[in-house]
C-alpha cells in the first residue's frame, strides 16, 4: 500500500450569520451558515482545498458561495459545484445534485488552486448574498509539502464531508474487484482513495495501480476483459482473496459477459458463487455490489438494453443473499451516468466519468469502513 502524501496545512475558518436574507428559490427567508474552509494539501504553487458550509436557517433551494481571495489566488479545478472567479471574487454554485440544503445540513465541495508568496483563508465568506459575519480563526500544522501536486485528474468529493474521527485498529482492507471498468487504469479508485481517509483503507490486490497523474494506494483486482461468469466458475476470486485478505469488496463485474451475450441470470448465478467465495474467506465480508454503468457500443447495439435488464435484477438478488453478518449493499452507477459525456468509447469511463463512479462508490465505503 502507498501512503498518502499530502501536505496538510489545516486552516479553518466558521462564520456565523442568523438573520433576514435572500434564499434562492424561497422568499424572505432566514438565513444562518457555518463555513469551514480547510487548506488540505499544499505544494509549490499549488494546493488543494475543502469547503462545508452547513445551513443554519431555513431551508435553502439552490445556493452561491461567495468569497475574496487575498494573495491572488485562482481555483483551477472544483469539484461537487460550478465556480466562476472575477479577479480575487469566487463564486460557487451548487451542482444539479446538491441544491437543497436542510436546516442542519451540510452541503461540501472542494477545489484546486494556485497561488505565489502567500496563501491566506478566505477572511469572509456570503451564502446567497448575506455575508457571513463570524469572525475567522486559521489554525496552521506546518509540515514539509510534497514537490508535485497529488492530482493531474479532477479529484471529487463526496456530497457529505469524509469521517474525520480517528482510525480504530488496523485499517481496513477493501478489493475493488471487477474488469476493464475497474482497471485499465481504474482512476475513479485513485480518485475515491483521495476522499477517503488515508490511516483507516489499505486498497488491496494482486494488480498494481496504475498511472493515474498521483501516487495513490491502487492494488486492485480489475482484470480487463475478464467475465464475472469466468472467474466464478473458475475459482480465480479464491486465490487472489487468500493472497490479499480483504475486510470489504467493491464489485462492479459482467461488462464483458453482457457483452457475450451470457443470460442475466447466469450473470447473477456467477455472483452468488463470487459471494460465497468472499464468505468462505472472510464469514463477515461486507460487499457492496454495483449496478454496472451504461453501454452504448457500436459494436454491440443490444449491450444498452442487456445492462438494463442485470441492473434491474441486482436489487432482487442482493436482498435474497444478504445477511446481518455479511450485508450486499447495492450501488447505483446506472442512474445519471451518461454513454455520451461520461465514456470516450461507450463503455470505459473518461475523467468525468471516474468523477461520477468514484462519487456514488463513497457513500457505500465510507459506510463500510466506519
Amino acid at each position: 500500500m502507498q501512503r498518502r502524501r499530502l501536505a496538510i496545512l489545516a486552516g479553518t475558518t466558521s462564520a456565523l450569520l442568523i438573520g433576514a436574507g435572500v434564499t434562492a428559490g424561497q422568499a424572505s427567508a432566514a438565513t444562518g451558515c457555518q463555513v469551514s474552509y480547510t487548506i488540505s494539501s499544499q505544494w509549490p504553487g499549488g494546493f488543494g482545498a475543502a469547503v462545508d458550509v452547513t445551513n443554519l436557517g431555513d431551508p435553502v433551494d439552490g445556493w452561491s458561495l461567495v468569497f475574496t481571495f487575498g494573495a491572488g489566488q485562482t481555483v483551477t479545478q472544483l469539484w461537487n459545484g460550478s465556480v466562476t472567479q472575477s479577479g480575487s471574487t469566487v463564486t460557487v454554485r451548487n451542482a444539479g445534485w446538491n441544491n437543497a440544503i436542510a436546516t442542519g445540513g451540510k452541503v461540501s465541495f472542494g477545489f484546486n488552486g494556485s497561488w505565489t508568496g502567500s496563501n491566506p483563508v478566505p477572511a469572509s465568506f456570503a451564502l446567497n448574498g448575506v455575508t457571513c459575519t463570524g469572525g475567522v480563526t486559521p489554525t496552521v500544522t506546518p509540515t514539509t509539502p510534497p514537490t508535485t501536486p497529488p492530482s493531474t485528474l479532477p479529484p471529487t468529493t463526496p456530497p457529505t464531508s469524509p469521517p474525520t474521527s480517528p482510525p480504530v485498529g488496523s485499517p481496513v482492507k477493501i478489493m475493488a474487484l471487477g474488469d476493464s471498468i475497474t482497471g485499465s487504469p481504474g482512476c475513479w479508485r485513485a480518485l475515491l482513495w483521495q476522499m477517503l481517509p488515508a490511516a483507516r483503507v489499505d486498497f488491496v490486490g494482486t494488480l498494481p495501480p496504475q498511472g493515474c497523474g498521483f501516487p495513490y494506494d491502487g492494488e486492485n483486482e480489475g482484470h480487463g476483459g475478464f467475465l464475472a461468469t469466468s472467474v466464478a466458475n473458475q475459482d480465480q476470486l479464491v486465490g487472489w482473496l487468500a493472497a490479499t485478505h480483504p475486510d470489504v469488496v467493491m464489485m462492479h463485474f459482467g461488462t464483458n459477459d453482457v457483452w457475450s451475450n451470457i443470460p442475466t441470470s447466469t450473470i447473477l448465478a456467477a455472483y452468488t458463487r463470487l459471494v460465497g467465495q468472499m464468505r468462505a474467506s472472510k464469514p463477515a465480508m461486507k460487499i457492496l455490489v454495483a449496478q454496472i454503468i451504461p453501454m452504448n457500443a457500436s459494436a454491440c447495439p443490444e449491450c444498452a438494453a442487456r445492462v438494463a435488464g442485470l441492473n434491474a435484477a441486482i436489487p432482487a438478488w442482493a436482498a435474497s443473499l444478504s445477511t446481518t453478518a455479511s450485508p450486499i449493499t447495492v450501488v447505483d452507477q446506472w442512474t445519471g451516468f451518461s454513454t455520451a459525456t461520461d465514456t470516450y468509447d461507450g463503455v470505459h469511463p473518461n475523467n468525468a466519468g471516474d468523477v461520477k463512479i468514484a462519487n456514488r462508490w463513497y457513500p457505500a465505503v465510507s459506510a463500510a469502513i466506519s
